[in-house]
């Protein structure tokens, strides 16, 4: 999931620097979390962090300050959700790669999906964080199961039970996780299975290259 945003998007992409500003922030409260049983060691890899500009230390520097702004209502459902999911899909597919497969997701309308959408807008989507997660090469979100399936698709079946707010909010939701193999070749960029031949790059590292010849 990391490497995908790190090496294959454009240096400023958002989706590539919101990743490295998650890095930075899990790497700032490890550091402060341990030092006071490891300062040495503490100490030394805060001296190392190459975007820190202030040298006081990591004891003169305060205790671990996560922003509010990190806790959104329903997120930390939607990722837990979205893992379950992953879990049967990964399931129905034992031992093979699980970028050779596209994914459909199919869950009722209600909270469920609603948090499933805040992981993906489009309907179907390749670079999605729900598609990151699902570790597929395409996943496609829908609200009944689609008139054709492939005699080779793998469907599972699941359920869900979504907790907010301590409990006042209650849903237990079914979903159904259909794992079909994706008929595309395999990027020699990224390795997903969504371009057009072995020899030529998907439609999105096409666009990255582009736009990195086009910065230069």
């Amino acid at each position: 999931l990391l490497s995908c945003r790190l090496y294959c998007e454009e240096a400023k992409d958002p989706k590539r620097r919101s990743c490295q500003t998650v890095l930075a922030e899990a790497l700032d409260i490890i550091i402060r979390s341990f030092a006071p049983i490891l300062p040495h060691l503490a100490e030394e890899v805060f001296q190392y962090i190459p975007y820190k500009k202030d040298s006081e230390g990591v004891f003169r520097t305060g205790w671990i300050n996560a922003s509010s702004a990190w806790k959104k209502p329903g997120i930390e459902e939607a990722i837990e959700g979205a893992c379950a999911m992953r879990e049967s899909f990964l399931g129905s597919i034992s031992g093979k790669n699980s970028l050779e497969y596209e994914v459909i997701i199919v869950i009722e309308p209600g909270l469920l999906f609603e948090l499933m959408e805040a992981l993906q807008a489009e309907e179907t989507s390749s670079v999605s964080q729900l598609n990151e997660i699902m570790m597929a090469s395409q996943t496609t979100l829908l609200s009944e199961v689609p008139k054709e399936i492939p005699s080779d698709a793998n469907i599972i079946k699941g359920t869900f039970l979504i907790n907010l707010e301590g409990g006042d909010i209650c849903e237990q939701s079914s979903y159904k996780v259909i794992a079909q193999p994706i008929a595309k070749a395999k990027c020699p960029r990224c390795r997903r299975y969504m371009a057009e031949s072995s020899s030529t790059p998907c439609p999105r590292c096409l666009q990255v290259l582009a736009a990195g010849k086009g910065s230069t």
